[in-house]
């Protein structure tokens, strides 16, 4: 074989080298787009998921309707007493909750009482998780009954009415709201033909669902959660057990050296006057029975 022979052979040869490590490549590349493609693709699919879920979410998270003068972002929560107060108490519970019941029944006196005198603005953040672990139907029943009696300017009567005749939280009497109204009858004022078909309508229902929701990310887990101006003080205030005596004196020693607020009608909720809404610190969960 000549020498020209060879080299034309070795040319030959390492031509087709070349040529299938060019394929190889060719192919390495096409292989990667197709997988980087897939990817991009499945990104796409979880982000359009993603964007319908949280448009889902903060759709449900706005009720279409809110009881009159509530506060707060998206007006979830319910205030009574003056809000120019210079100290707040926040307050989340569940018309079927027994320890809320409880409280209530202990403290809504002086609750009421001390924002009377000007010293406490209420928050109240009417929750609805009991119908959810349970069943039934009276946590949202209740809460919605509750935001009827606010939005007809009587909310702090027929609540204290509401905690006062609570049935057994296994019960679930309140699935009726027959129940409800009836219990109107004991506020005067608020038995009417409004108030009723706010109930049987389930007027506020989207507002009841927001509050839940908000509730569920609030980093609470019990029922009654209270804060006076932010701080959890139930069932303790640092070594101190919650009782009435005790909660005038933690709001007394709050309002030293402040002016008190302007005081409104005991019967109903006190229309607002300004815009202040609960202090909310970073929030950690309360003790407390549900």
């Amino acid at each position: 074989m000549s020498d020209k022979n060879r080299s034309g052979k070795r040319t030959a040869r390492e031509r087709m080298l070349e040529e299938r490590a060019a394929q190889e490549s060719k192919d390495a590349r096409k292989k990667k787009l197709l997988i980087v493609g897939a990817v991009v693709a499945v990104l796409a699919v979880a982000a359009g998921i993603g964007i319908a879920v949280q448009s889902s979410r903060s759709s449900s998270d706005t009720p279409s309707a809110a009881p009159a003068g509530a506060i707060g972002n998206k007006n979830l929560v319910i205030p009574d007493g003056p809000a120019n107060a210079p100290s707040t108490l926040t307050v989340y519970e569940d018309p079927r909750c027994p320890a809320c019941g409880q409280f209530e029944r202990e403290f809504a006196p002086t609750v009421d009482q001390l924002q009377d005198q000007g010293k406490l603005y209420g928050n109240y953040h009417i929750v609805s998780f009991i119908d959810r672990h349970d069943g039934g139907k009276g946590s949202k029943n209740g809460a919605n009954a509750l935001a009827c009696a606010q939005d007809a300017g009587y909310f702090r009567a027929y609540h204290d009415v509401l905690y006062r005749n609570q049935p057994d939280e296994t019960v679930d009497a309140w699935k009726d709201k027959s129940k409800l109204i009836d219990l109107a009858k004991q506020v005067p004022g608020l038995d009417s033909p409004a108030f009723e078909a706010c109930v049987n309508t389930n007027k506020f229902g989207s507002w009841v669902s927001a509050v839940e929701q908000d509730f569920d990310k609030s980093g609470y887990t019990s029922t009654p959660t209270v804060l006076l101006n932010g701080k959890p003080i139930y069932p303790k205030n640092g070594d101190e057990e919650i009782t009435p005596d005790n909660l005038v004196k933690w709001v007394n020693e709050a309002n030293q050296g402040k002016q008190l607020g302007t005081t409104g009608n005991a019967s109903a909720s006190p229309a607002p006057t300004s815009t202040a809404a609960e202090s909310d610190p970073a929030l950690q969960p309360s003790g407390g029975g549900s």
